[in-house]
């Protein structure tokens, strides 16, 4: 699993930018900036649409005042389901990366398999990265939602 000090892995995402599909690297994502970035295991799925969500779209203009370049949701769905979700959230302030096929969340090692739920799928959990070096990390025991949430995110910068 990454740990604090670790360099993000190179990897390309999905995103839908003003109805354009967008392929961003992680170098284009994180190099020179400080971004803070929270994972869930599912767009639409209970927890992640009643609070994970809804707290760094609520507190985005208090985090980006703390010197924060940008805010990322990544989820191991697809582009057009992260942007249906973020819409449905009023998540304007907030960048919806699509990990599609779990390259990503696998290649740093927060990664479970959900079986029959959906399969591979995102451990939740939230971190701040500076110049593609993660500073923070919080990661969230099965079936907990504690140390990822927003508030968190905003004692910690």
């Amino acid at each position: 699993m990454i740990e604090v000090g670790g360099t993000l892995p190179e990897a390309v995402f999905s995103v839908l930018q003003n109805g354009e599909m967008k392929n961003p690297n992680t170098g284009t994502l994180f190099s020179d900036k400080k971004v803070v970035v929270f994972a869930v295991p599912g767009a639409f799925t209970p927890t992640c649409s009643a609070a994970h969500l809804p707290g760094f779209v609520t507190l985005a203009d208090k985090i980006k005042a703390k010197g924060v370049d940008e805010i990322i949701c990544i989820s191991v769905n697809d582009a057009f389901v992260m942007d249906a979700w973020g819409k449905s959230h009023n998540a304007s302030e907030l960048t919806m990366l699509a990990d599609g096929n779990g390259a990503f969340t696998q290649s740093i090692g927060l990664d479970m398999d959900t079986d029959a739920f959906g399969g591979v799928r995102s451990i939740r959990y939230s971190m701040i990265v500076d110049d593609g070096v993660v500073s923070v990390l919080n990661v969230e025991e099965p079936g907990q939602f504690e140390v990822s949430d927003a508030e968190t995110i905003l004692k910690q910068l």
